[in-house]
């Protein structure tokens, strides 16, 4: 049975979402090719991810905690989920936090074989993280099975749970990317607590790395260092809130979205054991005095950012594209933006930024997750309280 603290009204609950076919923009025109926007679902409720299995249907996530299977014009609910803290409404939750919930999806890349789908959530806890502090919560990691019906989960693992659980209730990341070796990386942010990202004892405000079935990987950087409790489940460190993740697939390249305070959103190359900084650097001000964060833009040890967005855009969603019906963005890297409703189309060259073109303003709304699709055509999730599954189209 999920585990929700539920402020939403009944109204919201009873929401059911819709497979619909809508065309949004008949026309949009991007530097080099133009597209249409076709709505695909309707009635989601701040959707966060998706995914497809190998048969074509399609998987997405609801942040209140709900994982759905998409199969045509039906949609079912899959049962089994283990207990979820989700939060409905920052002004009513413990220390104004509202990002709780059922959160990013993967589906495991040999998933014909093996039938595994993988999920980042917020974990209950009840005075377990601080002392006598009730709420407490974390980012955690879980793999399952949908049963051959396509109505529940089987054979549920609870990989990993971030430890302790924290307040407040923001900043878990989260995304997810298998690297191709054997291991899974996620991303869970600072808390909201910043110093835990540069305490190698703690694992928020870090990138996370685990074998495919648990426990830490071998080869992790901070793995058997003095002193004895460094997590060894530690890729890098030094992040705020990453909740875009992709791997390059001709390189291996990890890249990485991350929420800056007001202002300074950045995008990094992740590389193993590196320190990216917050919050003793960081590229934003304070949110309600202005003031600067930490020792300035640069430090020694630090790696740098290798693109800044210096006017906040809130990033979520990243994905590079290779595919044959947009021939012309082959290798671009794709951002989606919250607080901007944008996405972004950048240009790498030798591990650089070369060129940015933005698309989509206010088109479509809260763009919460980019993926490409099965059919080479490139899919959004919008994160609102009727949010949807999109498609954009190249027009010939």
């Amino acid at each position: 049975m999920l585990a929700f603290l539920l402020i939403a009204p009944a109204a919201e609950a009873q929401r059911e979402p819709r497979v619909v076919s809508r065309v949004i923009e008949n026309e949009v025109n991007s530097e080099v090719l133009r597209f249409r926007i076709v709505q695909l679902v309707e009635g989601l409720e701040h959707p966060w991810a998706l995914g497809w299995l190998p048969d074509g249907r399609m998987v997405v996530t609801e942040r209140p905690g709900r994982l759905l299977l998409i199969d045509g014009n039906r949609i079912n609910r899959l049962e089994g989920l283990p207990p979820i803290h989700y939060q409905q409404d920052q002004r009513t939750a413990p220390q104004g936090g509202s990002q709780a919930g059922l959160l990013d999806l993967v589906v495991h890349p040999d998933y014909a074989t093996n039938g595994w789908i993988y999920f980042t959530y917020s974990s209950p806890g009840d005075a377990d993280g601080v002392a006598g502090v009730r709420h407490a919560t974390g980012t955690a990691l879980a793999r399952a099975r949908i049963s051959q019906d396509g109505t529940r989960l089987e054979n549920m693992e609870v990989l990993y749970t971030m430890m302790p659980r924290t307040q407040p209730g923001r900043h878990y990341g989260s995304r997810i990317v298998f690297p191709g070796d054997g291991t899974v990386i996620f991303s869970i942010g600072d808390r909201g607590m910043r110093y835990p990202s540069q305490d190698l004892t703690h694992p928020a405000g870090s990138m996370i790395r685990l074998l495919e079935d648990g426990g830490a990987a071998p080869d992790n950087p901070f793995v058997g260092m003095a002193p004895g409790n460094l997590r060894p489940e530690i890729f890098s460190y030094g992040h705020r809130n990453n909740q875009g993740l992709a791997i390059n697939p001709v390189n291996g390249e990890i890249w990485t979205t991350e929420h800056g305070p007001r202002g300074g959103d950045l995008l990094h190359r992740v590389q193993k054991g590196h320190n990216y900084g917050w919050p003793q650097v960081a590229y934003g001000v304070e949110y309600t005095t202005g003031e600067k964060i930490g020792i300035g833009r640069q430090a020694p040890g630090v790696t740098p950012p290798v693109y800044i967005w210096e006017e906040s855009m809130a990033p979520s969603g990243l994905a590079f594209y290779f595919g044959e019906p947009f021939a012309q963005w082959q290798g671009n890297l794709l951002a989606g933006s919250l607080l901007r409703q944008e996405f972004y189309r950048m240009v790498i060259h030798q591990g650089q930024v070369t060129h940015v073109e933005t698309l989509l303003t206010g088109k479509i709304g809260r763009i919460r997750d980019i993926r490409t699709g099965p059919d080479g055509l490139i899919y959004f999730a919008t994160d609102e309280g009727q949010g949807g599954i999109y498609r954009i189209e190249p027009v010939r």
